[in-house]
């Protein structure tokens, strides 16, 4: 399945980051909020929706539209994202393409055990 990544950075003052993956069928849109102070913040929370290519939100398997990343699923995803806020990875010492493609398949998973895409 092809998708393209859309990491956005945070802006100095902002304790809200948003993060995109767009895929052939629909687009999942991210949402990770931090605490702490602008040179050490830390990840408290991430939620994702997904949307249709022209921005309909698709509903979750319980009608609700948000999933809030929890527990294990939480702790594998700060790793992911430590990853792609890494120095090897902004100087393309690591393999950017394993470290985007674990990131993607690690929201594809959630996506699937929580959203019924036909």
């Amino acid at each position: 399945m092809n998708y393209k990544l859309a990491l956005n950075t945070q802006e100095p003052d902002s304790k809200i980051v948003f993060h995109t993956i767009i895929f052939d069928a629909f687009k999942v849109n991210i949402v990770e909020r931090y605490t702490g102070s602008r040179s050490r913040p830390i990840l408290c929370e991430a939620l994702f929706k997904v949307r249709t290519l022209d921005d309909q939100i698709v509903k979750r398997k319980d009608d609700n539209v948000r999933v809030k990343i929890k527990d294990n699923d939480f702790d594998i995803y700060q790793t992911l994202t430590r990853k792609l806020d890494s120095y090897e990875y902004k100087n393309k010492l690591i393999n950017r393409k394993d470290v985007e493609q674990d990131y993607v398949h690690f929201i594809l998973s959630l996506v699937i055990s929580n959203y019924n895409l036909n």
